[in-house]
């Protein structure tokens, strides 16, 4: 197939072009493509920017994975605006080109994330869960989620992927953590109570390859791993995983000053299935933090 990928020098798209690239054609959208060429290792040819395209005539799926961070800054007003449109902006363009393709590509996977759902506790929750309460990650994701589904008026099969926490060194949440956790000062926040829906980025882009490849698949799809843990669970598995103390506890009142509303993204959690994944047939390579972590930390 040839795939056009959004993305793709962020930290989950380059292990995805990775990947892909044996077995598929890659067109990679970039706004530095010159960078993109250096730090992906491609062909120039392989790199573009999304303007210079008219249409997607040629292009048999798409993987939109372009997204300011929500964890990048505190969430100014001019932030929120930056994570929104940056996320709904290139799907209203890769729309735009659709329109004018034929053929119509035939697959589109678009990124959304598990903030969609909100804060729901310990209870697990999967796919056919629907929030009442819409806070702005849930804004953001339903958004970008009604733009995307937007290509089955076209003839695309349009998976959605929405990710939990992306476990990997190399970049994510994960890599934010770790030099407070190699100094011995990690610990659980704020209660510590809160659910962690993780999944690493060895098998979330896996999971993307699954529903690409699998005609079957089609609608929203949880990528998380099957065994979300609590905070502190999650924290203590860390140091242990590190050989590190794991005595120290950081206030909810402590982030709040910190980070704003942003504090909201660690200290309330959900604990979410990957219902649909499961059924179809997607088999977890880490499906258990203790797996996960030595996966991680081995390679």
């Amino acid at each position: 197939m040839k795939i056009l990928i959004t993305g793709a020098t962020g930290f989950i798209g380059q292990s995805l072009v990775n990947l892909l690239r044996t077995d598929h054609e890659l067109l990679l959208v970039s706004r530095r493509p010159k960078l993109a060429v250096k730090q992906l290792a491609v062909d120039n040819s392989k790199v573009i920017q999304l303007e210079q395209l008219n249409s997607l005539d040629g292009v048999d799926a798409i993987i939109n994975l372009a997204g300011e961070s929500l964890a990048a800054k505190r969430w100014s007003v001019k932030q929120k605006r930056r994570i929104s449109e940056s996320r709904w902006l290139i799907t209203e363009a890769l729309l735009t080109k659709l329109k004018n393709s034929l053929p119509a590509p035939r697959i589109w996977i678009n990124a959304s994330a598990i903030g969609f759902y909100g804060a729901q506790g310990s209870e697990p929750i999967d796919e056919r869960f629907i929030p009442s309460h819409h806070d702005f990650p849930h804004r953001v994701c339903a958004h970008w989620e009604e733009l995307a589904q937007q290509a089955t008026a076209f003839g695309c099969r349009v998976c959605i992927m929405r990710f939990g926490l992306v476990l990997g060194t190399q970049g994510g949440a994960l890599a934010k953590m770790l030099p407070a956790y190699w100094c011995g000062l990690g610990g659980p926040l704020g209660s510590g109570k809160q659910m962690v829906s993780w999944i690493t980025r060895t098998d979330l882009v896996y999971a993307i390859r699954f529903v690409l490849e699998n005609p079957q698949c089609c609608g929203i799809y949880n990528a998380t791993a099957p065994e979300a843990v609590s905070n502190a669970d999650f924290s203590m598995m860390l140091a242990k995983a590190l050989h590190r103390p794991h005595v120290l506890q950081t206030p909810a009142w402590v982030l709040k000053l910190l980070l704003g509303e942003m504090a909201d993204l660690l200290l309330n959690g959900q604990n979410v299935r990957p219902t649909r994944l499961l059924d179809a047939g997607f088999q977890f390579r880490y499906p258990t933090l203790q797996e996960a972590l030595q996966h991680i930390f081995e390679d």
